[in-house]
């Protein structure tokens, strides 16, 4: 996965809205290939046991945890152990965030809904931060959730002040512009590789002996952990993106204790997928998503005048990057900038009238819409390095990754002639794993067999770039019970509690009822955005009706 912009549905609201066994049971991985063995298991439990007889001390959030937090959100934090083999030795505290169930019926103010517990969220990454997640009750697609579970959000470990992992300075982590070439030279691809090396390094330096222990095994733990402090025999959880994989995981481990479970644009759980391959067919489907894009695009020629085709709309996207590699915008919008840009227009296709207006507004002489879209804000840069640095730390430590760039080369080379728009970055992004030094996990074989886990509801729109449905029908396959809605034709990543009542209708219903369809089920797709014009033609066609 992509870390660069991962949130579901519910995060992207979010950044609208602000501008039964009981715990004790034995986990299910006796046995299981791919889990390391009894002291991690014995840890687990140890760790359970303290984390349900402390509890969480919630209080007032601090400003680097939910900025403006009102007085309805609470914050504190929930001690795991670093190492689970290990579980008296060191510990770091997680960040947890929490609103109180609000019983209030949005559609009958008299009517009080009974609570139903926590509710978990993880927008996924790795490397993002769920401390947001309890202010999404004010959305009305949640109100409903809201009133009856307490919605809890949290920092992973690595994350936020979770026990923070860093790789590089901030300072120069948001270097710009910098080039995003689609056939990069040899000599392009020695720099990367120098670039890649030393980011490795610059993790293990920073991190030392801890590195090892941020992965997605831990992070499942870590989640048993939060459902005890929180006081919860049984968990109930969202997982979006990345976070369905570690909640694929946790099902498996810990299948009796799950009461209800969400996995939201599933990635593919396939052990031969994680990460290295997984991050090629991503490659793949942004390029498909780049091409219903372009298309979009071409549908508002008249709005954009970027090309009445995909063909001349690419055309036109080519010829900005040429431009802004001669000359960056505003000095701080090159090539990767731009290209960073339209790749979240692959996971929102909200983003679409934006992008699409700022590359027009470049093209016909005027960069500022591109340059307050796309150029690095130093206020961000500590969170990003952060964010960087934990998915790097994640998913190099996950998996066996191939170690001899001859390797890399080949596929990636290959890939690039038909999926030229994602994988040379991609590719990049991803190369520090070639040269990691920490040992690696074995991923889990993510299989339950009937009757071992309560049914899961899987959502998955049917073009997602940053999980291809691919994933979701494997992850469909491998969680005996499960049941998957598809959003037909749509390809935004992460479809929960977003503007599809269809698909907001399952959500409920399983929630709140616990009712899942009787067989996979499918929505038809939400509306495109509709063609927002550049400000400048917007200004242009006021002055032309006023003078008339």
């Amino acid at each position: 996965m992509k870390a660069a912009a991962l949130y579901s549905a519910a995060g992207s609201l979010l950044l609208t809205t602000l501008a039964a066994a009981p715990a004790g049971g034995a986990p299910g991985t006796a046995g299981v290939p791919g889990v390391p063995g009894t002291a991690e298991l014995r840890g687990t439990a140890v760790a359970v046991a303290r984390a349900r007889a402390a509890g969480v001390d919630f209080g007032p959030c601090s400003a680097a945890d939910v900025p403006e937090a009102p007085a309805g959100v609470r914050c504190g934090t929930v001690a795991v152990p670093l190492d689970y083999a290990h579980p008296y030795g060191e510990q770091i505290r997680l960040t947890v965030s929490r609103a109180r169930a609000t019983h209030k019926d949005p559609h009958n103010s008299k009517r009080k809904i009974p609570r139903q517990g926590a509710l978990l969220y993880n927008p996924g990454g790795p490397g993002a931060s769920g401390m947001y997640f309890p202010l999404i009750g004010t959305v009305p697609e949640w109100k409903r959730i809201a009133a009856a579970y307490d919605l809890v959000g949290y920092a992973p470990r690595g994350v936020g002040r979770s026990a923070p992992l860093s790789c590089q300075d901030p300072k120069t982590f948001g270097t710009a512009p910098t080039a995003s070439p689609t056939h990069p030279s040899e000599a392009y691809k020695r720099q990367r590789i120098a670039q890649a090396k030393a980011y490795a390094r610059g993790c293990a330096e920073r991190s030392g002996s801890r590195l090892r222990f941020y992965h997605s095994l831990n992070n499942a733990r870590d989640l048993d952990v939060l459902r005890a402090a929180l006081g919860e025999d049984r968990l109930t959880f969202v997982g979006a993106s990345y976070g369905t994989y570690f909640g694929a995981l946790y099902a498996a481990m810990f299948p009796s204790h799950v009461r209800r479970m969400v996995l939201d644009a599933a990635v593919n759980p396939d052990p031969q997928r994680i990460w290295y391959r997984s991050n090629l067919d991503q490659s793949v489907a942004f390029e498909e998503r780049w091409a219903d894009f372009r298309e979009w695009i071409a549908r508002h020629d008249d709005v954009y005048r970027l090309g009445a085709t995909p063909a001349r709309v690419q055309r036109s996207y080519d010829t900005a990057r040429e431009r802004l590699a001669r000359k960056a915008a505003g000095g701080k919008v090159g090539p990767g900038q731009l290209q960073n840009a339209f790749l979240t227009a692959g996971y929102y296709d909200d983003y679409w009238p934006s992008r699409a207006a700022a590359l027009s507004a470049y093209l016909h002489g005027d960069p500022k819409p591109l340059v307050r879209l796309a150029a690095p804000r130093p206020g961000t840069a500590v969170a990003a390095e952060n964010g960087s640095a934990v998915y790097t730390a994640v998913e190099c430590n996950d998996a066996p990754w191939p170690t001899d760039w001859k390797v890399w080369d080949r596929d990636n080379t290959r890939l690039a002639r038909v999926a030229p728009f994602e994988t040379w970055d991609n590719a990049w992004m991803n190369l520090p794993c070639a040269y990691w030094p920490a040992p690696r996990q074995q991923p889990l074989d993510v299989r339950t067999g009937p009757g071992e886990l309560p049914p899961v509801l899987i959502l998955a729109a049917e073009r997602d770039a940053a999980a291809p449905y691919q994933g979701a029908l494997e992850m469909n396959r491998r969680l005996a019970g499960s049941v998957l809605v598809t959003e037909r034709d749509a390809g935004t990543h992460g479809i929960a509690g977003g503007p599809n009542a269809c698909v907001n209708g399952y959500l409920d219903a399983y929630l709140l009822e616990g009712r899942v369809p009787a067989r996979h089920a499918s929505c038809a797709p939400r509306r495109l955005p509709a063609a927002v014009r550049p400000a400048a033609q917007r200004d242009a066609l006021k002055g032309k009706a006023e003078r008339r």
